[in-house]
């Protein structure tokens, strides 16, 4: 499929979820934004995110990955349907000590095994390189990750193949020059768990 084609159709489901959302947030780097991608009016959806799902699966289906695996929180709803749609096991990467993730609850990967590291939104980058991290320390071979959207407008490095169904580029601003601030727009109350500093609990959507 052109990806021209993929960018419209994960376009539609985010915007029929209602997951785009306009106002004063925010990021959990401190710094503020009119924009905020709410991934959880995604993965609430069984549609969308079977459909967005099946992108990934679709892109990465060719080079045969043998395992999905997907950080907590967000990613272990998309990686068990990205696993169910390529037909292999999915395996899930929690928060260790520190910044680390580690696999629990008995999840083990085979050596060499050609592991589709896959999560919700990107914008720092940071769980995607603790989880191909964590990939890597337990003997798997990262062959490629895949996102529902990507915030860093295309900028994202990630050594490896990687798609996102969506691309977006929300600009952000340092609370001293935020234009928001300025214009006494209220900041939106905290999203998520109410992290300090964030409109979500988790990096993704918000993380500016």
């Amino acid at each position: 499929m052109p990806e021209l084609d993929r960018q419209s159709i994960a376009r539609r489901a985010f915007e029929s979820a209602g997951a785009f959302l306009r106002g004063h947030f925010v990021y959990t780097s401190g710094r503020h934004g009119a924009d905020y991608l709410e991934k959880f009016r995604i993965l609430e959806d069984p549609r969308a995110t079977t459909a967005l799902a099946a992108l990934i699966a679709e892109r990465f289906a060719p080079d045969r990955p043998e395992l999905v695996a997907g950080p907590t929180t967000g990613g272990i709803i998309l990686a068990y349907e990205v696993a169910r749609q390529l037909r292999v096991d999915a395996v899930y990467v929690e928060r260790g000590e520190g910044t680390s993730r580690v696999l629990r609850r008995g999840f083990e990967i085979p050596p060499g095994a050609r592991v589709l590291v896959v999560d919700d939104v990107v914008t720092t980058g940071g769980s995607l390189l603790e989880t191909r991290a964590c990939i890597k320390r337990a003997g798997g071979d990262v062959i490629g990750i895949g996102v529902l959207a990507d915030r860093t407008g295309g900028r994202t490095e990630a050594g490896v193949p990687f798609f996102a169904c969506l691309i977006v580029d929300f600009p952000s601003y340092p609370p001293e020059a935020c234009p928001l601030c300025a214009a006494g727009v209220p900041v939106a109350a905290p999203r998520g768990s109410g992290k300090v500093g964030s409109p979500s609990a988790s990096w993704g959507g918000g993380r500016g």
